[in-house]
């Protein structure tokens, strides 16, 4: 009787709380995918109490994310995937944004890429996590920096991170056809030392029309003529309006909840924002939670969800 009594654990929907308190009302395994884009360290302030991103020190930074993330382990499937979007940070004495960077820390010297992204991820694999690929966010669009000794930071980075060795992922949703002329070129085997004289593997020789002249035998597909994602994504960086300017665009998480997350499942965002992840898992037939300590964001969310898709009308 007592379970039949038990709430439900609310989804399509995004809460005023802080993700480290929120998710330990969620069951072991409930979510299929996390998307999510934490406040990256030193850069903004909200002006929220409590906020991730304002530590002195980067590895209190990388601290307070491994605790954020060893719930979101525990709330994620076995078979769960977590794309996490972090960038970069610079080592400074004065101020960025208000903020400013306190160089000096450990060996980090003054100008000094910190390598937050990197801190985090290597962090995360040895808390258990498996590590399956580090796939980079190219912006055409890049804010421009006013800087003369090194080049325009035009890119960020994408973490794919699994529970377990084996785990959802649907490679397809991300897979592109083939030009014709490059299915002719792989069924013709062309390459600099012609390694292939046989062919490449899942192409097998059929005879096909070619020109009277040409009547030789070429390779044809025996298998789908589709091809692997890269891991290197050209998207244009976009805001919204009435947002914070760090609202990544929807492509991101288009990306990683279609290859991430079956359909019907569940996706959590620990860092809503402007309801970003949420909006895309909606628009994509998936369920969605997540958290914002910002309750303009909250109700920013909410207003965009309203907008494009009807909700909470």
């Amino acid at each position: 009787m007592e379970d039949q009594c038990k709430k439900e654990p609310s989804i399509n929907i995004i809460h005023h709380q802080d993700c480290l308190v929120g998710m330990k009302s969620y069951p072991d395994n409930f979510f299929d995918c996390c998307v999510t884009s934490p406040p990256y360290f030193r850069l903004r302030d909200y002006q929220v109490q409590g906020q991730l991103g304002q530590e002195k020190e980067p590895y209190e930074y990388v601290h307070n994310l491994m605790a954020i993330f060893a719930e979101v382990t525990r709330v994620l499937s076995d078979r769960g995937t977590i794309w996490l979007n972090l960038g970069d940070s610079y080592a400074s004495s004065g101020g960025y944004g208000g903020t400013g960077h306190l160089a000096g820390y450990g060996k980090i010297k003054e100008k000094d890429l910190i390598g937050i992204p990197w801190l985090v991820a290597l962090a995360l694999r040895d808390s258990g996590l498996y590590l399956r690929q580090d796939i980079i966010w190219k912006k055409p669009n890049p804010m421009p920096e006013g800087v003369h000794d090194r080049c325009t930071k035009s890119h960020e980075y994408i973490f794919l991170f699994s529970k377990s060795p084996n785990y959802y992922y649907d490679q397809y949703a991300l897979s592109h056809a083939l030009k014709c002329s490059s299915v002719i070129r792989m069924g013709n085997a062309v390459s600099g030392r012609h390694k292939y004289s046989n062919g490449i593997p899942g192409f097998q020789r059929q005879r096909i029309n070619a020109p009277r002249k040409q009547r030789n035998q070429r390779i044809i597909p025996a298998t789908d003529t589709r091809a692997n994602k890269r891991s290197v994504w050209t998207i244009a960086a976009k805001g919204y309006k009435g947002a914070h300017f760090a609202t990544y665009p929807e492509e991101i998480p288009y990306l990683c909840i279609r290859a991430g997350c079956p359909q019907n499942g569940t996706v959590l965002d620990p860092f809503s924002g402007a309801g970003t992840t949420a909006l895309v898992a909606r628009k994509l037939q998936r369920q969605y939670v997540g958290f914002e300590l910002n309750e303009a964001y909250v109700r920013l969310s909410e207003r965009r969800l309203q907008k494009d898709l009807g909700l909470f009308g």
